[in-house]
């Protein structure tokens, strides 16, 4: 059985996304546009579809780490903030970002809420895995081989 776990991260996340485009729940929100993805940033993402990538990446962490709340999600896509002459510090990621996007998920199926936080739900499991499973091949004919002498 193919997992989230068999597969490179950027490989699994790129399939998801473009997955994640064809479901009707998960649509950026109109003020995706212009807002950044952390105090630490200076400028909004470039990308057109990053709200589908921070879903999947979003999606992936709940896999992997849940059951998780936002505050931990919030850290994980921190980073430094720049502060001018003084030393950088770490700021969290945006939860207003991470909040909608779960609530999206959940609402297609693919996360649960309980009491401990958010976790994937059976839905979501066999989602990951069959893109993980779908993206083995590729990833097999990258990875180096070994040999024994």
């Amino acid at each position: 059985m193919t997992t989230v776990y068999d597969v490179p991260a950027d490989m699994l996340i790129r399939q998801t996304a473009e997955e994640l485009k064809k479901i009707p729940e998960i649509q950026p929100p109109e003020w995706a546009a212009f807002v950044k993805t952390g105090v630490h940033k200076q400028m909004p993402p470039e990308d057109e579809d990053w709200w589908y990538v921070r879903a999947a990446s979003v999606l992936r962490r709940v896999y992997i780490d849940g059951p998780v709340g936002i505050q931990r999600m919030r850290s994980f896509y921190g980073g430094k903030q720049d502060r001018g002459s003084n030393p950088y510090q770490f700021r969290r990621g945006s939860g207003a970002v991470l909040r909608k996007i779960l609530q999206q998920l959940e609402a297609a199926g693919y996360v649960a809420q309980n009491k401990e936080g958010r976790s994937i739900s059976p839905a979501g499991r066999a989602f990951l895995d069959g893109i993980a499973h779908s993206q083995r091949e590729k990833a097999a004919g990258l990875a180096p081989t070994l040999t024994r002498y």
